[in-house]
């Protein structure tokens, strides 16, 4: 009867335990309807796997080998398991404990000087002549089982595994806005370097036609057609154009370490694939609804759960101002032995509940639960930041991607036309019917126009791998990941870069 009444009693305690403070509610967060840069689009180009995106298989190879041995992706990595672990270890708690035990000790009542170790590290006894008839031996043996449950009356436990799981879910949401970060700034080196190339190339050609400028004012200079000054001024931008081919090809070598740092790999040559103006981009970039940065973008799911864990450690804390109940039960067995005679062996059994709670440190826990609260108000502040920094980021992006589409269709009439007056300006100069200065600025500026257009190629680039990144790119609707790694690459990346 006793035995049923104490099941009874847990069974309820367990069924009206409640938890002490606030449940998760996302708070009110700034939305809209369509972007302010372009309109809305029921789809957007964040569905999109990267690969899907990034079409340059070279780029793929290199992406898929970042994806691979990256050292901060494999620290991500390393994070969740880490968390995942803590997770298990918070709902164990949920669970009684079993503990066991055992002892075993003999005494030879002739031997004053031989001690008995004392169980749980108590020290040595000296048991006294009297203790025992001469000559007769004590032995005893005994072994326990016990299990031990704190019953969760306020909630304490079941909001520790809340946050323990909200902390795993923040991590991983971590590990997937690495992996968007390192797609994304991949792209980003890779394309500077496509650019750098693009510049290599023009600088080298400019470089040729200043050579060619400067051999034939020499052969004017000696016929007297021109004065060393005309001679002079080609010299000068021969020489510039050495200086900034040195220069890039400086920039080349430095991209090239900096990729292979992506990589995870010590400095190299990184292969090259399609060049700067043969990138294939989409002609399109629709955003889809500012509603589903919530659900896309891991940044704002990770800082969600930061703000998820810290409501549940309020409840921690709170409940830690009030008793705890625990459940305590234990079986063991003892064999005592006195020379031949043999009692028998002896079973034991303990039940027993105790009620323990804070009396002195109430003051201290009760601040415990001002600094959990002021905690749960810091990630709040820090959740609408990632929300509105994710809105500034993608209208960022938007106008980017529009406004380098427009200059660069500007500044490619403009290389035309002044490749054109080159031409022209040559034409004449070699004629005499026009100075010097007529070829020097013409070509000085297409020189200028051609490296400012390759700039503007890689900005038009740049800004729609920035766009893809700040709408969470990889999402698509159902799935549990931001971020996927293109499964045809895993045997493939090894030989990447």
């Amino acid at each position: 009867m006793m035995r049923r009444l104490v099941v009874i009693m847990t069974a309820w305690l367990v069924l009206t335990a409640c938890k002490m403070g606030p449940d998760y509610a996302r708070p009110d967060t700034p939305s809209g309807d369509t972007w302010r840069m372009a309109p809305a689009a029921a789809e957007s180009i964040a569905n999109l796997p990267w690969w899907g995106l990034l079409k340059d298989p070279d780029l793929q190879r290199l992406i898929g080998t970042a994806l691979e041995e990256n050292q901060d992706l494999r620290t991500a990595v390393a994070s969740v398991e880490e968390f995942r672990a803590q997770l298990v270890i918070s709902r164990f708690d949920l669970a009684p404990s079993l503990e066991y035990g055992g002892q075993a000790f003999l005494y030879n009542a002739n031997r004053n000087a031989v001690g008995i170790p004392l169980p749980g590290g108590g020290g040595v006894f000296f048991p006294s002549q009297t203790a025992a008839p001469s000559g007769a031996t004590l032995s005893n043996q005994s072994a326990f089982a016990g299990l031990k449950w704190e019953v969760d009356l306020w909630g304490r436990i079941r909001r520790s595994v809340e946050a323990s799981k909200a902390l795993l879910l923040s991590r991983e949401e971590g590990q997937r806005a690495v992996i968007l970060g390192l797609v994304s700034n991949v792209a980003e080196a890779y394309f500077d370097l496509r650019q750098l190339d693009l510049q290599v190339d023009i600088t080298i050609r400019t470089l040729k036609s200043w050579e060619e400028s400067v051999r034939i004012s020499r052969v004017k200079l000696q016929q007297g057609a021109i004065p060393q000054l005309d001679l002079d001024r080609f010299e000068a931008e021969r020489a510039n154009a050495a200086a900034q081919l040195a220069d890039l090809e400086r920039q080349v070598v430095q991209k090239e370490n900096q990729i292979s740092l992506l990589l995870g790999r010590k400095p190299a040559q990184i292969s090259r694939g399609k060049a700067l103006t043969e990138q294939v981009m989409p002609p399109e970039t629709p955003a889809g609804l500012p509603s589903d940065l919530l659900q896309r973008r891991p940044d704002i799911l990770q800082a969600e759960q930061d703000l998820t864990a810290a409501t549940a450690n309020i409840g921690v804390a709170q409940a830690s101002r009030f008793p705890q109940l625990s459940l305590t039960g234990a079986l063991g067995v003892a064999n005592p032995q006195l020379n031949s005679l043999v009692p028998g062996v002896a079973f034991t059994q303990l039940a027993s509940a105790s009620l323990a709670g804070p009396l002195l440190n109430a003051t201290a826990l009760g601040y415990q639960v001002t600094v959990a609260e002021a905690r749960a108000k810091q990630a709040s502040a820090q959740y609408e930041k990632a929300i509105i920094a994710a809105f500034k980021e993608v209208e960022d992006a938007l106008i980017a991607v529009q406004k380098s589409r427009e200059q660069r269709t500007a500044q490619e009439a403009q290389v035309a036309s002044l490749r054109s007056a080159l031409t022209l300006a040559n034409m004449r100069y070699q004629g005499g019917r026009a100075s010097y200065l007529d070829v020097l600025t013409a070509q000085r500026t297409l020189f200028d126009s051609e490296l400012a257009l390759a700039r503007t190629r890689r900005t038009q680039l740049v800004s729609v791998v920035q766009l893809y990144k700040a709408l969470g790119g990889g999402w698509s609707p159902g799935s549990s990941s931001t971020v996927e790694a293109k499964p045809a690459l895993a045997a493939k990346n090894k030989g990447g870069g």
